[in-house]
């Protein structure tokens, strides 16, 4: 059960306290005939209820989630040939488990608007901004690694002049709309010279993770250009095999502003979720659609407690006037 108060519920909680102490009050304090107590604990019960009922308490609908309107979501994805790297949940490849993470954090945070950077040798916006989860699907769907026919060395940090860029639209497009990153890769950096600093300020990012593939024995490399499907050589005719960097992922984590969640398949989306700042991220509506609302039946019997206000008062006006009419007899 959750709650979804109409105003602020310290200011319920405080007209609650002062109805409670009103009564005690009248109660200890003031000598009065049991049937006066009577109504007047039954008047504070149907103001408590009303009160309650104003806390708007109800079962959530969707399992407790609902559409994050709210939210950019960015997706940074490393599609160098590295990660071809057959090392994820087994010999699975990399980059399928990222397309798996990023499918299932999609679906996760529905209603939202994501974006899709891809870089390698270079960084590519794949999708801009939209809530086309369609179009998503089908931009991750078609990633693939680099050819290592074509690779000339890729930055760990290639894309951040990128996201950069497409966060500060973002923001002067929409003041104020959170944006989370989630930078999926292997931290293999094998450009020429080291990684540069992503050039933003981690203030921009309001949540996100950075998503690590790989294991420290490393993988192979399938080569799509080999027709008798063999792995990529080194400069020295020998299988390739690369390793994750997790301490360059957690570096890039850190000037992110996120948690680094390394990704083997063994762990679901949710918990994954749960380590990149849920509060940004999950943003559990309690007003969503299919909520089941338990208001009403608070409100109904507040309504029959006091329906008898009425009938009350129009009796005891009667009784009045039956007496006054007595009085005047007799004083005639």
């Amino acid at each position: 059960m959750t709650l979804a108060p109409i105003i602020p519920w310290p200011f319920i909680a405080l007209a609650g306290v002062a109805v409670v102490a009103f009564v005690a009050w009248t109660v200890f304090t003031r000598k009065q005939p049991q049937p006066l107590v009577r109504q007047t604990a039954l008047r504070a019960a149907a103001v408590v209820l009303l009160l309650v009922a104003a806390l708007r308490p109800g079962w959530p609908g969707d399992g407790g989630r609902t559409a994050v309107t709210d939210l950019d979501v960015f997706f940074v994805v490393d599609t160098s040939t590295s990660m071809a790297a057959e090392d994820y949940r087994g010999s699975g490849m990399r980059l399928a488990g990222v397309q798996e993470d990023v499918l299932g954090v999609a679906k996760e945070l529905a209603g939202a608007k994501f974006s899709l950077i891809t870089f390698d040798s270079g960084a590519t916006v794949r999708m801009p901004l939209s809530q086309d989860a369609t179009a998503l699907q089908t931009a991750v769907a078609t990633l693939q690694p680099q050819n290592p026919r074509y690779a000339a060395g890729s930055s760990i940090t290639e894309a951040g002049a990128l996201l950069k860029k497409q966060l500060a639209a973002a923001k002067e497009k929409h003041p104020g709309r959170p944006a989370v990153v989630f930078y999926a890769g292997d931290g293999e950096n094998t450009a020429a010279s080291g990684p540069e600093r992503l050039p933003l300020d981690p203030s921009v990012v309001n949540g996100g993770a950075v998503l690590g593939y790989g294991t420290s024995d490393g993988g192979r490399m399938k080569d799509p250009s080999d027709p008798k499907g063999g792995y990529v050589k080194d400069k020295n005719a020998e299988v390739a095999v690369s390793k994750i960097d997790e301490d360059a992922l957690r570096t890039i984590a850190t000037q992110l502003g996120v948690p680094y969640v390394h990704r083997t398949g063994s762990g679901g989306t949710e918990e994954m979720l749960g380590k990149a700042k849920p509060g940004v991220l999950v943003a559990v509506s309690d007003d969503g659609s299919g909520r089941l609302e338990l208001y009403w039946l608070l409100a109904l019997a507040a309504f029959l407690i006091l329906v008898q206000e009425p009938f009350r008062h129009a009796t005891a006006l009667r009784a009045l006037r039956g007496s006054g009419t007595r009085e005047r007899g007799l004083v005639r």
